[in-house]
């Protein structure tokens, strides 16, 4: 029998960060509005002084100062005054006492912890405060400056002379600036085509008269119609594929960088951020041009469920917009409608916000931040913005690498409850010569329509298109990967439809729960936030996001199929100290996706695989259901084995299945410090090393999740969904508590034999 000690974890790092989450969850606002009524002024400092009083503190400076002695709350004592502190920042004497007695500590302890915590939450409110106003104080003053040069010295594109406002209407200003920038282009034409055909291009030399009319699809930025953008199969300017074999990526930039640029109504565009407007105005057309089209461009499954893209009949429709596809690359397109619990404003504003786009895509988006803002929108709505994002995406695979984007997402309002989002990859300071070696993947026009329905639904169509190099993928998850089920439609708006039904829910009066122990509403909500961070814990850890940073080790006795990786953890309140291995691999198992979930999410089979139940069946303690559909909650589970070697431990866990593919992830978790959580507390404070399984379809055949629970020991055919999956196993183990120590061969090929053997006794425990 394997013992648990290997997933044994410390808590003595939350000491020194018992004093954090200012501003965490679960914050009242009111304790600042009962601060600023009381005026109370507080001494500064976080640390408790044993023995000292409060005359003593104000004492004169003609005593003889002693040498005050440093106490360190224990994390339990520092979560219950925490959690204390949010009901009431300024307990009476009674209440004082009442605490120092539950928490065998002295009362003059208690006074002063309450008294440094509202002096840390009075800095740290007046210091947040300071620069937020600094921050309006600086947009102002630029505004002002701006809107002061702009009347001073207002300029016309066409002549260069100075405008007189109300001779022109501002559709001919904007027509008169678009023709001016036109020429600009095709003076540069004209020269490129000189310096490498050897003579020039004489049928370019006519002038480019001025369109007639604006498009219907305009960036709300006021420009209007740029370069016939709207015309299928029309040359894109500035940067992008030009026609007759003339392309104007990688040297003709810096050229033009400090030539160009664009002046509306006074105000200087520069050139780079043209050039990315003008993109998105491409991206926004051939992405609504590609989701309302039907016939031969979209290719429906035999299942009439998703949809894959006719190359031939896009490549005759649609012009390139980040030029065309390296050789060494693959595509993958694929398109899909459903019917989700999310209103188009709503959707609108996740999609734009970086990290509530990856809280809604959890194990989809490893991490995303808005690098830069082009425009916010007009009127206060979306409608408008422009963004330039950096994310990795990623499949619940160590096989399966990242992929890093860096991408434009534009946002659309083209009717009343009809919004559009649309990303589409940018890079303008790539280098031409090596442009095939420095993109892993770029995404073409992909994004989401979405038209309100009745009732707070929405009706949303998605379309994922990319193309990327395929060399680092895996041959198991190669045929995966291109009929789209990795980072296709298909899971995009099943991960989204799963989480709309979990918010649903979790916004409801009530949460629906089954457990034995009661719970406020404020416990479950700080439990689903644990179980949170865990999953995303165990995703970085399977596909070695940078949301944390790893060491790879290369070890002999390892296989090639398995990673593993190590890192050092001592400032972290939410993991315990010391070194911390992990290892994942993925295998591919003759079950169906959804016996092989039915199975490892049974707490009665437990002890088939498990080294942490002891040998004997689980018990659920805590059940809180996230979806109406079967298998999607969090669970608090406990070995029913009496007599075991660790009595405090517990086990948390995750599970969740949609047509995407399934997880079931868990931790060993305090009995202490999940008490506290379970009353409201903080979770930021609990560590955890999760460990767990993502069950993903090989794509042979579709699962059905229709069906009852499977029973073990049932055959592997004749099933909804039969064929085969992927499982992808993970563990985090804890293999040293002192992060000076050294890490050991031995530790490597101790995780290593735990996932042989763990893959070992699923497939005996399923007759494989």
């Amino acid at each position: 029998m394997i013992t648990s000690p290997v997933f044994s974890f410390s808590t003595r790092n939350m000491d020194s960060h018992g004093e954090m989450g200012l501003l965490g969850e679960n914050f009242d606002l009111g304790i600042i509005g009962r601060m600023r009524d009381d005026g109370y002024e507080s001494r500064s400092g976080s640390d408790n002084l044993e023995g000292a009083s409060g005359d003593d503190q104000d004492a004169g400076d003609d005593q003889p100062r002693k040498k005050k002695k440093y106490h360190r709350h224990t994390p339990n004592q520092i979560q219950e005054l925490e959690a204390f502190f949010k009901e009431c920042p300024h307990p009476d004497e009674k209440q004082r006492l009442e605490l120092s007695k539950r928490l065998g500590l002295e009362t003059k302890q208690v006074k002063f912890w309450f008294q440094n915590r509202r002096t840390q939450m009075k800095t740290q409110l007046e210091r947040h405060e300071n620069i937020i106003l600094r921050q309006e104080n600086d947009k102002l003053q630029a505004e002002n400056n701006m809107m002061k040069d702009a009347m001073a010295t207002p300029m016309c594109n066409q002549c260069g002379g100075p405008a007189i406002p109300g001779q022109i209407s501002f559709e001919e200003h904007q027509l008169r600036i678009e023709n001016a920038r036109l020429k600009d282009e095709l003076n540069r034409i004209c020269a490129l085509a000189n310096k490498f055909l050897g003579r020039p291009l004489s049928s370019l030399a006519t002038p480019i008269p001025l369109p007639s009319s604006t498009s219907s699809l305009e960036l709300a930025v006021g420009r209007n119609g740029m370069g016939g953008l709207n015309v299928v199969g029309a040359p894109l300017p500035m940067g992008l594929e030009l026609g007759d074999g003339i392309s104007s990526a990688g040297p003709m930039i810096p050229m033009m960088k400090h030539t160009m640029g664009m002046n509306v109504m006074g105000t200087e565009i520069p050139f780079e951020r043209s050039m990315l407007i003008d993109l998105a105005l491409a991206a926004m057309d051939e992405f609504i041009k590609m989701a309302q089209a039907n016939g031969p461009l979209w290719i429906k499954s035999t299942n009439g469920g998703k949809e894959t893209l006719n190359y031939e009949e896009y490549m005759r429709t649609f012009p390139s917009c980040i030029g065309p596809k390296p050789s060494n690359y693959v595509s993958e397109a694929t398109r899909d409608s459903s019917v989700v619990i999310i209103n188009s404003l709503a959707l609108v504003e996740t999609l734009m916000d970086a990290n509530r786009w990856t809280e809604m895509f959890p194990c989809l988006v490893a991490r995303a931040s808005t690098i830069e803002m082009i425009s916010t929108g007009i009127g206060g709505t979306r409608n408008g913005a422009l963004q330039v994002i950096n994310a990795e995406l990623q499949v619940l695979s160590p096989l399966v690498p990242l992929r890093p984007l860096k991408f434009l997402r534009f946002c659309k309002q083209h009717a009343d409850g009809v919004w559009a989002v649309v990303d589409v990859s940018v890079d303008i300071n790539r280098d031409a010569t090596n442009a095939n070696s420095y993109f892993h993947c770029r995404r073409l026009p992909s994004g989401c329509l979405v038209q309100d329905m009745p009732d707070g639904y929405s009706k949303v169509t998605w379309i994922e298109h990319s193309e990327y190099d395929d060399s680092g993928v895996h041959q198991m998850f190669r045929s995966y990967l291109i009929c789209g089920m990795g980072f296709g439609a298909q899971r995009w708006l099943a991960t989204l439809q799963r989480q709309c039904e979990c918010l649903a829910i979790l916004t409801s009066p009530s949460i629906s729960n089954e457990n034995q122990l009661a719970m406020s509403p404020s416990g479950k909500r700080s439990m689903l936030k644990l179980a949170q961070r865990m999953v995303d814990n165990f995703c970085a850890g399977v596909t070695a996001s940078t949301v944390r940073k790893w060491d790879k080790l290369c070890v002999g006795t390892v296989g090639e199929d398995v990673r593993v990786m190590t890192r050092k953890s001592m400032d972290d309140p939410g993991e315990p100290p010391g070194i911390i291995l992990s290892a994942a691999t993925s295998v591919w198992i003759p079950v169906s996706q959804k016996r092989l979930f039915e199975f490892l999410r049974d707490e009665r089979f437990r002890s088939d695989w498990d080294i942490l139940s002891n040998g004997g069946p689980m018990q659920e303690m805590v059940h809180i259901t996230k979806c109406q559909r079967h298998g999607n909650h969090v669970s608090l589970l406990r070995a029913s084995t009496i007599g075991t070697n660790d009595s405090s431990m517990l086990i948390l866990q995750e599970t969740w299945n949609d047509a995407s593919g399934s997880m079931v992830v868990y931790a060993p978790v305090d009995r202490a410090s999940i008490n506290v959580v379970m009353h409201g507390g903080d979770s930021a404070y609990v560590a955890l090393l999760p460990s767990g399984f993502a069950i993903l379809p090989d794509g042979s055949s579709q699962p059905n999740y229709c069906s009852g629970p499977s029973v073990k020991g049932e055959a592997s055919n004749g099933e909804g969904g039969g064929g085969g999956c992927l499982l992808s196993v993970g563990f985090q183990i804890l293999v040293n508590s002192l992060p000076t120590a050294k890490l050991t061969v031995e530790s490597v090929e101790t995780v290593n034999n735990l996932i042989s053997c763990t893959i070992q006794k699923i497939k005996a425990a399923l007759n494989v």
